[in-house]
């Protein structure tokens, strides 16, 4: 327990010093920039396979259990909209993006300190851990936000995509089904969670790959924790913001 609250005040410390007042903004805007490309344009082609084939999956699963004459088939559509937007492609889709972005940042990081990078920095009068890890902070907090509206798009779209191409569902009763009593809030919801997950996700990968020592074996294990920490704290931040933003 007493490691857990020296890890704890070790990452505050951290971003404390992330957050201090950078030396040469212009700089910065070029690495914020690149970051956007690295962690942010170069997950859409996962975000984009793993969406639509989720969203094809609830339709066909809401499809086959909700088969009744009882039961309005635009419910399903309803349902679909409703699972992408409050959960899927926000936490899931977080969870996912843990496991990529974030060993990445704790990989690089972590290989930098080990080689003394870092050091080096520090020795040049660099904040290296702002100069390293702030970028990542804020194009994670920028562009996950257009992930996560990308997902929802591509989720409902594989949804009618297998409605229409097996025949288990009418497209139209789908389509009602989507603009079935739709709130805007819904969508101010699954962005605020996607900005908290972002964080969470950069910095405690940073988090770790900073503090990486030894070989790089000790990376590589950096790297793991840095994913496993991230999901757990994910996922516990679910449960508080779905509490206090909803209920």
């Amino acid at each position: 327990m007493l490691r857990v609250f020296e890890q704890i005040g070790r990452y505050f410390i951290l971003m404390g010093k992330v957050f201090s007042r950078p030396e040469k903004a212009v700089i910065y805007r070029r690495r914020i920039i690149f970051e956007m490309e690295s962690l942010g344009v170069n997950s859409i082609g996962l975000t984009a396979i793993i969406s639509i084939f989720i969203g094809a999956v609830i339709t066909l699963q809401m499809s086959i259990n909700l088969d009744s004459p009882f039961i309005p088939q635009s419910l399903i559509g309803y349902a679909t909209r409703e699972t992408m937007i409050l959960e899927f492609s926000s936490a899931v889709v977080a969870l996912i993006l843990a496991g990529k972005v974030g060993s990445s940042i704790a990989s690089e990081i972590g290989t930098m300190r080990i080689t003394e990078q870092i050091d080096a920095l520090e020795i040049m009068g660099v904040n290296s851990a702002s100069y390293l890890i702030l970028p990542k902070i804020v194009a994670a907090m920028l562009f996950f936000p257009f992930l996560t509206i990308l997902s929802i798009l591509i989720g409902v779209l594989g949804g009618w995509l297998i409605a229409a191409a097996t025949g288990i569902m009418i497209p139209a009763d789908y389509v009602d089904g989507l603009l079935m009593d739709f709130r805007p809030y819904s969508i101010t919801y699954t962005l605020i969670k996607t900005v908290f997950f972002a964080y969470i996700i950069t910095s405690i990968s940073a988090f770790f790959g900073y503090n990486a020592r030894g070989n790089s074996l000790e990376v590589g294990a950096a790297s793991t924790r840095a994913v496993v920490v991230s999901c757990v704290v994910i996922l516990l931040f679910d449960l508080i913001l779905t509490q206090v933003l909803l209920i």
